[in-house]
């Protein structure tokens, strides 16, 4: 069951080009959604792996993972389908996700139809999504699995949040194409939001971006990047 808030409405859909059919691609950000080889397989080894995912959410205590940038509900789905085939019996995990232009609901079914991997997750979130998404959606996908989607600006929405998380997925458009979505201002505010220990992931790997990542106080690892991409980063916030 999904519910939204509608204050503060702003437009709530995505503009988008296709592009070999099922291939989102932003007028918007002039990028596409996801990498063309495979955008499933650069999840997991993108942001489930650079966040030692799933061997960290082996606990009874409630998961928490940060998204910035929803898009098609990929990495969420991909997550999701991953969270079900090894979570231990009674665990649960709260995967929240800050977008400012979300998709509409036959968009995320036409993305998602692409991998027969995810139809289940595909159908119940298409299922559940909002005609008009806005505000804070709230949708309760299954039992012990939670979504919440903040629809807006991505730095204004991280001030107004308070409870911290066990992962980030850094997943905005290109740093080239979205910088604002990488500023020292919004990695700061991520750090804020992690938990001690708390790790994020990342397919960028500019300059600036592993910068703003250290100078916000992440230890920040460089990894070999997804199908051939040279690097990407990966990092956890410090124990205390």
């Amino acid at each position: 069951m999904a519910d939204h808030n509608p204050e503060n409405p702003i437009r709530t859909e995505a503009i988008l080009d296709w592009h070999e059919g099922d291939m989102p691609y932003s007028r918007a950000f002039d990028d596409h959604f996801y990498c063309r080889s495979d955008g499933r397989l650069e999840c997991a080894h993108v942001f489930l792996a650079g966040n030692d995912l799933p061997r960290r959410w082996q606990r009874q205590a409630p998961f928490r993972i940060a998204e910035l940038g929803f898009g098609t509900g990929l990495n969420l789905a991909e997550t999701w389908r991953q969270w079900r085939e090894t979570a231990p019996e009674g665990a649960s995990l709260h995967f929240t996700s800050f977008e400012r232009f979300p998709m509409a609901r036959a968009d995320i079914a036409r993305a998602l139809a692409h991998w027969p991997e995810i139809d289940r997750e595909r159908a119940i979130l298409s299922a559940a999504w909002p005609d008009a998404p806005a505000g804070r959606v709230e949708i309760d996908l299954e039992p012990g699995m939670r979504l919440t989607v903040v629809c807006g600006a991505a730095l204004d929405s991280l001030l107004s949040e308070q409870e911290p998380f066990d992962a980030w997925y850094l997943d905005g458009f290109a740093p080239s194409r979205n910088p604002d979505m990488w500023s020292a201002e919004l990695m700061a505010e991520v750090h804020r939001l992690t938990l001690p220990g708390g790790r994020f992931a990342t397919y960028a790997a500019a300059g600036f971006v592993r910068r703003n990542l250290a100078a916000a106080g992440f230890s920040v690892e460089r990894r070999p990047g997804f199908a051939g991409k040279r690097e990407m980063l990966c990092g956890e916030r410090p124990p205390a």
